[in-house]
């Protein structure tokens, strides 16, 4: 018989947490996010040994999006059998989020950012996770084709419905950023806050973003801080076989591995190494450096790179010569894969 997973119970005496903007809610400084390995094209096992995992070292954070996977759908479908299974009577100790913006069904109303598609999405994203709520509901990206005020106005019967307790967007440019605020504002429902790419070798959001957002009192959790992989101890000597930038449509494309990043990825794993830190533990503690970063929001393919990223919260201080060594090769290296959809909105 299974034995019953019982949560540690000294998982909060070292925990810490960062306050979200200037809301009520406090985020722990490294959430997880089931973007991928959490499928069911995964296995079940592993991903629940990872949340379980992630739990018991005060991560209380999981982040979701309905067309997680692969299949589509899946990762919330898995994650709602881990929370009956292990959370049962723990809700209220979990933040839990999922989005809608990209492409989920097939036809005009399964994509984009109108207020049937965020509505309907909301309500199968609860039904796939067997929620009454969630507690972060994103519009995961800006559209062009759809107005603004449709968009956050969604958000907002979504909180009236009692479906979100918050709301935040993700990719917006700045400039978005601040007039979504302002429509959810004159709604009566704060922005939360903001889920945008960010790490050493994708540095968009210091030109602005940030300090809108510190502006507006909403909170930045930062996806992808370790570069789709490329900020890990993989690819310091190329790329090997089995990574994801040699599968069929990964995100991680082989054209990012090209020398100049390679070499900045190595220079950079020195400095780690002198920290007495991975290369995975530099990105997450110099994404976290800046206090308006509430969160960093991390994958994992397995307990031990979960426990890998999570070590890096036992070292987050950065002399001032680190952080201009760190400047010297932290450059954009041209893997920012959703500049488009900020920029463009198609």
């Amino acid at each position: 018989m299974e034995k019953p997973y019982v949560p540690n119970p000294s998982r909060y005496d070292s925990a810490t947490f960062r306050r979200c903007g200037r809301s009520g809610l406090v985020l722990p400084p490294i959430s997880l996010g089931l973007w991928q390995n959490f499928g069911g094209a995964d296995v079940f096992e592993t991903g629940r040994a990872i949340i379980r995992r992630a739990f018991d070292r005060g991560v209380t954070h999981f982040d979701l999006a309905n067309n997680y996977g692969p299949p589509y759908g899946s990762a919330e479908e898995n994650f709602g059998h881990i929370l009956r299974k292990d959370f049962s009577g723990l809700r209220n100790e979990l933040v839990i989020s999922t989005k809608a913006g990209w492409d989920m069904w097939p036809g005009p109303y399964g994509i984009g950012a109108s207020r049937k598609y965020l509505l309907a999405s909301l309500d199968d994203s609860l039904r796939r996770m067997g929620l009454d709520y969630v507690d972060i509901f994103y519009a995961h990206r800006p559209w062009a084709n759809t107005p603004l005020e449709e968009t956050m106005g969604a958000l907002v019967t979504a909180v009236h419905q009692g479906k979100a307790l918050y709301v935040g967007i993700s990719s917006y440019s700045p400039e978005r950023t601040r007039a979504a605020a302002e429509i959810l504002k004159g709604m009566g429902v704060p922005l939360l806050i903001h889920q945008p790419s960010y790490s050493m070798l994708n540095r968009w959001i210091e030109s602005g973003l940030l300090d809108t957002l510190d502006e507006l009192g909403a909170g930045c959790i930062a996806f992808s801080p370790l570069a789709q992989g490329l900020l890990t101890h993989k690819y310091l000597k190329g790329v090997p076989q089995n990574s994801r930038a040699t599968a069929a449509n990964s995100s991680l494309l082989k054209r990012f591995l090209n020398e100049g990043n390679i070499k900045r990825v190595q220079s950079l794993n020195r400095i780690a190494k002198k920290r007495g830190q991975t290369l995975a533990q530099l990105a997450i503690a110099w994404v976290l450096r800046d206090q308006r970063v509430t969160s960093a929001l991390i994958g994992a393919r397995n307990v031990e790179q979960l426990d890998d990223s999570v070590d890096s919260l036992k070292r987050l201080d950065f002399s001032e010569a680190e952080l201009k060594e760190i400047d010297r090769h932290a450059q954009d290296a041209g893997i920012d894969l959703w500049k488009d959809a900020r920029e463009k909105m198609d």
